[in-house]
Parts: C-alpha cells; structure tokens; sequence
C-alpha cells in the first residue's frame, strides 16, 4: 500500500509536468492537441521515471537498467495510445474542455502504468 501512495505521488508530478505544458501549448497558444499531448506525455514518462526508481521501485531488480528503460517506454507506449484516445473521445465526441479531457485520459494512463510497471518491469523475480 505505502508503494501505491508513493506512486500516487510521483504520478501527480510527472501528470503536472504533463497537464501544465499541455494547457500552454495546447490550450493557450493553440497548437494541434494531439501533436502536444504526445510531447508532453514522453517528457511526463521520464520525469515519472526517475522519480520511480528513486522513490518507489527498486531499479535493477529484475533487468538491466537499459532493458527496464525500454520496458518502462514500451508500457508508457500503450499509455500513450490510451492517452491520445482519452483525448480524441474527450475532446472530439463528448467535446469537453481540453484540459478536462486532459486531466481524465491523465487517470486512466495513471492505473494502466502503475499495474504495468508493478507487474511487468520492476516486479521482484522469484
């Protein structure tokens, strides 16, 4: 449980890093929202990286560090595709907000990674 609260916390930094470049860009000065999304996602999945394996998983554990990058990546990738289609659904049929749509396709990445990461990259070998 402690775990799942420490990455609730570097998940709400890296969705910060995430959520606020994308209003600017985005929301503010109006570039393709898509295009955006997929840039501030990768800079959100490195920064929810490092703060991972510094104060919530043990890294090395199971994989060499280059290894669990590309892991790490890979699953980030479906959070990707999860992400864009949170947004198009959000944005181009519910036609929420851009920040609202932002902020809930941000949730549903949210339990896809932690479940992924738990049991695919840093899950302790037995």
């Amino acid at each position: 449980m402690r775990r799942v609260v420490r990455y609730f916390g570097v998940g709400a930094v890296a969705a910060s890093v995430d959520i606020s470049l994308f209003s600017v860009f985005a929301g503010y000065f109006g570039y393709n929202y898509l295009l955006v999304a997929s840039i501030t996602f990768i800079l959100a999945t490195a920064t929810n990286y490092i703060l991972s394996i510094r104060y919530v998983f043990q890294s090395g554990i199971r994989f060499q560090r280059h290894h669990e990058v590309l892991l790490v990546f890979g699953v980030s990738a479906i959070g990707l595709a999860l992400n864009q289609t949170g947004l198009f659904v959000g944005i181009e049929i519910a036609h929420l907000n851009i920040v609202v749509s932002k902020v809930a396709a941000t949730g549903l990445v949210f339990g896809w990674n932690y479940a992924a990461r738990s049991l695919f990259v840093f899950r302790h070998p037995k």
